[in-house]
């Protein structure tokens, strides 16, 4: 096979996994009656190394996640899409139980990761009839628990990150959401946006923009979170970039 032929195959496969990618990406997630929840990843190549993801649980709750792996390129994309199958299984048979879902994620990453690759990830499962979240924050961006009149909660309870430590626990925490509570999720690639000047966008610039839309739905405060990154940061950023909105009704 010559090398032109080899390049062009690299390249189909190269496309094929960008395809797989996107549809998960874009998969609708499911809806419920209290709470509006959306999703976005920007990614810088063909491939990324974040991801999101919603999973329907028995007993009107919601499992979802957010993900990002050591890495760029081919070698983040095939952590980060190990990760998202992974926790895909494990949710169906570990339930609410986030500690107990995380820890089988990490044994199965483990397992069958090479060395020294890892992924931070959050995990969280939301009843729907208590408002309650469940969730454990595996070397993750703390998520941001924004109220109305109340101090910010950050959600840091956990461990390390998926993928090091085969023998490693994971602490859970809870949260009582009440209506009108913003949960928001994001990877490192949003916050260390930086200006022309060299300055962060951080997470003061995210809670800002997500108070300042707060009153509109989760995919209204996604896209102007996203809008208030582009006008802090025009030029073209370095690294992924995911968000995840939840807002309480």
């Amino acid at each position: 096979m010559t090398s032109a032929a080899v390049l062009s195959q690299i390249d189909n496969q190269l496309l094929a996994a960008c395809e797989v990618q996107q549809g998960f990406l874009q998969q609708r997630p499911p809806a419920l009656d209290t709470l509006s929840h959306s999703a976005r990843c920007r990614q810088v190549g063909e491939v990324g190394g974040d991801c999101y993801d919603f999973l329907p649980l028995f007993g009107d709750r919601l499992a979802f996640t957010i993900a990002d792996a050591s890495g760029k390129g081919v070698p983040a994309a095939l952590m980060i899409a190990n990760v998202q199958s992974s926790l895909r299984t494990a949710a169906l048979f570990t339930g609410e139980d986030a500690a107990a879902t995380v820890a089988v994620v990490n044994r199965q990453l483990c397992a069958s990761s090479l060395d020294g690759k890892y992924a931070t990830l959050f995990y969280g499962v939301f009843d729907a009839v208590t408002r309650t979240l469940h969730y454990v924050n595996a070397g993750h961006n703390p998520p941001v628990v924004i109220r109305r009149d109340s101090p910010a909660i950050w959600l840091d309870k956990g461990g390390v990150p998926v993928g090091l430590f085969p023998d490693c626990s994971y602490e859970s925490g809870t949260v009582q959401l009440e209506p009108s509570d913003l949960v928001v999720c994001y990877t490192d690639g949003v916050v260390e946006a930086a200006s022309s000047t060299g300055e962060e966008w951080g997470v003061k610039g995210l809670c800002r923009a997500a108070l300042a839309s707060r009153s509109r739905s989760a995919e209204d405060i996604v896209e102007a979170i996203f809008s208030a990154v582009n006008c802090f940061s025009p030029a073209r950023q370095a690294d992924d970039a995911t968000v995840v909105v939840l807002h309480v009704g």
